[in-house]
């Protein structure tokens, strides 16, 4: 069954394409830069005006407040903005971000964001992604200024969430991070699917 489901989706960058992507199921999606990748991502998150169907669970996007699309459809944009003087005011009161699974510490969440290294904001920004709990991750680079450790959590704790049927669209230019990733690969040219693999091979 398809979680999110694009159909004839179509921006100013992309399209038209079609994507299904299923419960517990995790896209790889290659290209070269300026392909369209970040476009096609911020297009599914519905936050940039488009043409097409595009539905969530089978209801379509039209039916669903803005706000509460973008909380079931979680995008970890390639650069991550903070805009309040601590990082723990980025969070929701009630959630309990998984700090401890990406290698964070609390005590984290009372320092500036300006204190923290690009690579703790990566995954601080994975975490407050993450405390949203939603049904779809769209990833840009994840694991971009990681080094392996840290990339090696992020990529244990997407798992963890695909298994529990979270759909996953993650980009990344290395292909070999896909390879151990992805249950499948698409790769994006000029803003069209031009070869997609049913199988990881």
């Amino acid at each position: 069954m398809a979680r999110l489901n694009a159909r004839g989706l179509t921006t100013a960058r992309i399209g038209p394409l079609e994507l299904a992507l299923a419960i517990g199921e995790c896209i790889g999606l290659a290209g070269p830069s300026g392909s369209g990748k970040t476009q096609l991502l911020r297009a599914l998150a519905d936050l940039d005006a488009r043409q097409g169907a595009l539905a969530l669970d089978g209801v379509p996007a039209d039916d669903v407040e803005p706000t509460e699309w973008r909380r079931r459809v979680g995008l970890l944009p390639a650069e991550p903005v903070w805009w309040a003087e601590t990082v723990g005011a980025h969070f929701p009161l009630d959630t309990d971000p998984p700090l401890a699974a990406l290698g964070l510490n609390r005590a984290i969440l009372q320092r500036a964001p300006s204190t923290c290294s690009t690579g703790e904001r990566q995954r601080l920004a994975l975490a407050r992604l993450l405390a949203r709990d939603p049904q779809v991750l769209l990833l840009d680079e994840p694991t971009a200024n990681l080094d392996a450790a840290s990339a090696g959590r992020v990529v244990e704790c997407i798992r963890e969430r695909r298994d529990t049927g979270v759909a996953v669209l993650w980009v990344a230019h290395d292909e070999a991070e896909l390879g151990r990733v992805a249950d499948r690969r698409l790769t994006l040219v000029d803003g069209r699917v031009e070869t997609g693999e049913a199988a990881w091979s």
